[in-house]
């Protein structure tokens, strides 16, 4: 594309205006929670002239949607929550910057499940998500509106959150690529907290080369940010063209799995004997914490929003109650208002694990596991490039199905939290569909900092015999 805007066979404002027409005609999918029009037109005019002038940045004419929890200065952000009605960003988070300084695009914010809180993007206080494949199933969440974006060709590519599988979950309901980097890649500077210890920026797209130059532009050290890495941001791009034999290792327990919808379990086994094939080295591994990942991750997740959502007091910022009548009332009144069941249910859950009579028996024992798990994950890819497994357990399932069942939904995150837990980067590549055209996910999962080589890897899978 870059290449026709840069010999004049198409204008930046034009693919603006295409996007723009594909969002208002699929309104009915509840993507955007506000489109920048006339903004993305006359910033299109500016790269415009910028290429015509041979100024412009590495990523002009990208045109790029931010899921509703990054800051945008002078833009709306909520979280997807009544909680924050009305708040207008005072910064720009560093990764949405860094897409500005290089000439992207922001087309508009993107619906999601409160406060990143989600795995079907049901939870939104503006509704649901649709899938564009079927309107009657969920896109995964909880950056459901991010991932269909992408999918319903409203953006090239959308920026996410991935805390405990919110993008990949999200991009193997949809049939996109979705990638969670290491934690530390990318900056969390503007990012609304959700689990500080697990929250990473991810990014959606169609192709590999699309996902490796975003990241490739936004990872890398912040000043705002004294968690991000200092390690030096390799140029991921130009990796995709490296051909090498990769060790790979699949847990069997994992494809077993009696919860495992029989489709996606021969869709692995089928790509695994390809890569044999191919000249691979595949080797099952063993892995005897694998179960240990979800209850940890759901232990430790929830008591960290229990405190970060603790700022929403009716006092700085957000709503506040008009019915208090003194401090105490205020607080329980204005946060009973404005937040949603599962967030109730979270920040309920986290508190109970964080008090005085629980915390050793809860907290302290699974930050403990989560120790042990991130030591035998990292002693595994000490002999192995990449580690294979399924994104979900299913496909996208019917809205409304796991609703009045939190244990079946938080369920669906049984193989995502585990790169969460670890730290470790992951991606989901759509393989095929089932009988019912539904989109398969594969994940990817890599040594920390090794984006690179997932990038690479993922690129040829998708290339593998032809499949796209």
């Amino acid at each position: 594309m870059q290449e026709d805007l840069l010999h004049g066979a198409i204008s930046c404002t034009a693919i603006v205006q295409y996007f723009l027409s594909n969002i208002q005609a699929q309104q009915h999918l509840n993507v955007f929670l506000s489109v920048y029009d006339k903004e993305a037109l006359t910033q299109a005019i500016v790269v415009d002239q910028k290429i015509k002038n041979g100024k412009a940045g590495k990523l002009a004419g990208l045109i790029v949607g931010i899921k509703d929890v990054l800051a945008y200065k002078d833009h709306p952000l909520q979280a997807a929550s009544k909680m924050l009605n009305g708040f207008y960003s005072q910064y720009t988070a560093t990764a949405v910057q860094r897409l500005l300084d290089e000439d992207a695009i922001i087309i508009g914010r993107q619906n999601c499940d409160e406060f990143a809180m989600g795995s079907s993007n049901e939870n939104s206080a503006f509704g649901s998500v649709l899938n564009a494949i079927d309107n009657n199933r969920v896109p995964g969440g909880s950056s459901g509106g991010s991932a269909v974006a992408v999918m319903a060709d409203m953006c090239h590519v959308s920026l996410g959150s991935d805390t405990g599988g919110s993008v990949r979950q999200p991009a193997a309901f949809c049939g996109v690529l979705g990638l969670k980097p290491t934690y530390s890649r990318i900056s969390r500077h503007g990012l609304v907290a959700f689990g500080s210890s697990f929250d990473c920026i991810g990014i959606f797209g169609n192709h590999v080369d699309d996902v490796a130059l975003v990241l490739e532009q936004i990872a890398g050290a912040d000043e705002f940010d004294s968690t991000v890495s200092q390690n030096v941001v390799s140029s991921y791009s130009n990796q995709l063209t490296e051909t090498q034999k990769f060790s790979i290792a699949y847990i069997p327990e994992t494809i077993e799995n009696p919860a495992l919808q029989p489709e996606i379990k021969a869709t692995i086994e089928k790509k695994l004997g390809q890569l044999k094939e191919a000249g691979h080295q595949v080797e099952p591994v063993n892995f005897p914490l694998m179960d240990y990942c979800l209850p940890t991750y759901y232990i430790l997740a929830t008591a960290e929003a229990s405190a970060n959502l603790s700022r929403y007091d009716g006092v700085r910022y957000g709503h506040r109650s008009a019915d208090a009548g003194d401090l105490t009332q205020l607080y329980k009144q204005s946060r009973t208002e404005c937040f949603g069941g599962e967030v109730k249910r979270r920040i309920l859950l986290g508190t109970y694990i964080l008090s005085a009579s629980y915390y050793d028996t809860y907290y302290a024992k699974a930050q403990k596991v989560r120790r042990l798990i991130r030591e035998q994950t990292k002693a595994l890819f000490q002999k192995y490039d990449i580690l294979i497994m399924p994104t979900t357990p299913t496909t996208a399932f019917p809205l409304g199905k796991n609703t009045d069942d939190p244990m079946a939904m938080y369920l669906a995150d049984i193989y995502s939290v585990h790169a969460n837990v670890a730290g470790i980067p992951g991606i989901s590549v759509p393989c095929g569909v089932d009988h019912q055209g539904l989109p398969i996910g594969l994940q990817l999962l890599a040594d920390d900092f090794e984006e690179g080589k997932l990038l690479a890897f993922a690129d040829f899978l998708m290339k593998l015999k032809g499949d796209v």
